[in-house]
Order: C-alpha cells, then sequence, then structure tokens
C-alpha cells in the first residue's frame, strides 16, 4: 500500500540506526528500488533520490513522495537552499509519512550548482545551518546532512571541521560524509565518485574531533567486510552503486551488521517477494520494466547470470507484464548452470 499524505500512518518515529544504509543515488533509487533493497534487508536504511524543493513546491508530489509502506524506515532527500522553501518541504515530507530529511551539500552537478544547492553549499555553512534550523523547527523527525570533505582541490580538514562545527552548532547531529572532496568544474558527476582522492582518515577525524556526532561514511565501499572496516572508526557507513550493482550483499546486513539472528534469504526468496510487489504494482498499472530494471544485478557473479540480465532486459518478454517472468529468469539461470556442471563432468 502506497504511503501519502492523506493515509492514516500514526504520527509515530521510531529511532532510525545509521549503522548502515543505502544511499541516495538519481535515476536509481525510486521506491521500487527501494522496495528491492527492503526485501534484501529489513534493517537498512534507505535514502531516496535527491528531490528538488521546486519539484515539490511546484511540481506531481506523489509522483516525487509516494511510497509503500514497507519501505520504513525510510529517509527523503531534499536538494535546495532557500530556508522557508525547504521548511515546507520537509513539513510535506514529515506529513507523508517519512522517518528522515535529509538536505543534499555534496551532489557537484552543473545544474545543481545553477540552482545553487549541492556541493556549492559547503562554501556556506552558515546558509546550511539556516536551513537545518528552519527544517528542524518545521518538524519533529531527523533532519540530517549529507555533505563532501570539501570542494574543489582545497584538501583542508578545517573546511570540513568548520562546516560540521557550524550545522552543529545549528543542531545537527548525523552528517553523511562522503570521503572525497566534490571539484565544481572539469569534472562530471560521475568522475566526482570516483577521480578526487578519499580522505577517510578525515572522516574518522571528524568522529574523533566531534564524539557526540553521529558520522557516517560513504564513497568507495563496495563489500560488507570494507564497511566493518569503516564500523570501527565511525557510526556508521553508506553504499551506493556497490549495492545497486551487486544487491545481494545486502541480504547479509542484518545478520552481519546489525547482529541479528535470522535467516539470511535466498535468490529466489528475493525472487518471490518482488513476484508479490510486481503483481500489487501491475494492478496499479506500473509497468513491469520499471521494477525489473533494479534487479538485474540480483545474481551478480553467479554463474546464471548473464541468463538472468539477458531476460529482465528483453524488450518483448516486458511487454507482457508478467511478474511470473522473474520466477522464469531465475528457473532458467539455474538451468544453464546446471547443463554447464553437467557438460564439465561427462
Amino acid at each position: 500500500m502506497l504511503a501519502s499524505g492523506y493515509t492514516s500512518r500514526p504520527m509515530t518515529h521510531p529511532a532510525l540506526s545509521h549503522r548502515f544504509c543505502t544511499a541516495p543515488m538519481m535515476d536509481w533509487s525510486d521506491r521500487h528500488c527501494r522496495y528491492f533493497f527492503r526485501v534484501l534487508s529489513r534493517r537498512a536504511l534507505v535514502y531516496t533520490e535527491m528531490v528538488t524543493t521546486g519539484a515539490l513546491l511546484h511540481g506531481d508530489v506523489p509522483r516525487h513522495l509516494d511510497f509503500d509502506s514497507a519501505e520504513h524506515p525510510v529517509a527523503l532527500q531534499l536538494g535546495g537552499s532557500e530556508p522557508a522553501d525547504l521548511a515546507a518541504c520537509a513539513k510535506l515530507a514529515e506529513r507523508w509519512g517519512y522517518d528522515e530529511i535529509n538536505l543534499n551539500c555534496g551532489c557537484p552537478s552543473e545544474r545543481v550548482q545553477k540552482g545553487a544547492f549541492g556541493a556549492c553549499l559547503m562554501a556556506e555553512p552558515e546558509l546550511v545551518a539556516d536551513c537545518v534550523k528552519a527544517m528542524q523547527d518545521a518538524v519533529t523527525i531527523p533532519v540530517t546532512v549529507k555533505h563532501r570533505l570539501g570542494i574543489d582541490r582545497i584538501e583542508d580538514y578545517d573546511c570540513a571541521h568548520h562546516f560540521v562545527e557550524t550545522l552543529a552548532a545549528a543542531g545537527c547531529t548525523t552528517f553523511l560524509v562522503h570521503a572525497r572532496n566534490a571539484w565544481l568544474k572539469g569534472l562530471s558527476p560521475k568522475e566526482n565518485r570516483d577521480v578526487p582522492p578519499l580522505r577517510y582518515a578525515e572522516a574518522h577525524r571528524l568522529k574523533r574531533g566531534f564524539p557526540g556526532l553521529e558520522i557516517v561514511v560513504n564513497g568507495g565501499v563496495h563489500t560488507l567486510a570494507e564497511a566493518e572496516i569503516q564500523l570501527a572508526h565511525v557510526d556508521g557507513v553508506m553504499l551506493g552503486r556497490a549495492a545497486y550493482h551487486d544487491p545481494y550483499l545486502l541480504a547479509a546486513v542484518d545478520a552481519r551488521i546489525f547482529g541479528d539472528s535470522c535467516n539470511v534469504p535466498s535468490r529466489r526468496d528475493v525472487v518471490d517477494g518482488m513476484i508479490r510487489y510486481a503483481r500489487r504494482q501491475g494492478e496499479a498499472g506500473v509497468p513491469l520494466r520499471s521494477i525489473s530494471r533494479h534487479m538485474i544485478g540480483l545474481l551478480h557473479g553467479e554463474p546464471g547470470a548473464r541468463t538472468w540480465r539477458r531476460m529482465l532486459s528483453d524488450p518483448r518478454l516486458l511487454a507482457e507484464n508478467r511478474p511470473v517472468l522473474f520466477a522464469g529468469a531465475v528457473d532458467a539461470a539455474d538451468a544453464g548452470q546446471s547443463g554447464r556442471a553437467a557438460r564439465a563432468a561427462a
């Protein structure tokens, strides 16, 4: 069932854990992606893709904010730099049932820079503090900030320290730190995810410098083993593209990162859950390809992965809008794997 500002969700907000989060990813972490992540992990905190204040104040609000109630805990990431607009959007998000509001101070794209928000806000910590304060005054749910260590090629720890210090004075207690700078000129957003060097030591230094704050590290973490290394130094870790391209790693998060005594769902368990979801969504007119595109990596590294990817990308099969395609694809992948094993043994 979709959550919205017009449903009767109780106004109670359980304590969130940032110990393990999935990142806001433009064009990727939509509601179908987040539901898929939730089937894999009950405990990970999932973030929406960035939604601008303009899109909410002047656009199709349900299209941007609707989500399935199973997605909780779920955080909305906002893009903007006008305190009053952000406060209005934060109110809207709380009404819609989100568990957290996150302000984007890390996106380096030129389009975002032209809107005077994203990573360029790191040069204006006092303005960001005003934005945070305005949102906190407007809502009862947590307000957090996602940011870089700095901008351009000035790798000075004092920049990050001053930014965090200023926002902490305004009441922000949780910082999601992409542990590299954002180069505002000369690099594409994709290059900005890889080219500026990672500086985990400075993210760890932020935690030592602000022991009372919650510091979550993002950037360059590809496995749960790497996440565990980071958790020895900070309060949480956030995975983005690694979780998207190899989503099954999320299946072990509840047991390995949170210490839950629970069974790890098999890939077939995940497929069964997504079939049920796709059937419900199909009844609401959602095309199967809107869901299947996020599941391409489920068999990442497995012998039948190519068959799985081919079937979930086949326009002819997707046009039928039959969720049993997922079951057929995993069966075909298993059959191909068995056939290869038999030929190898012959």
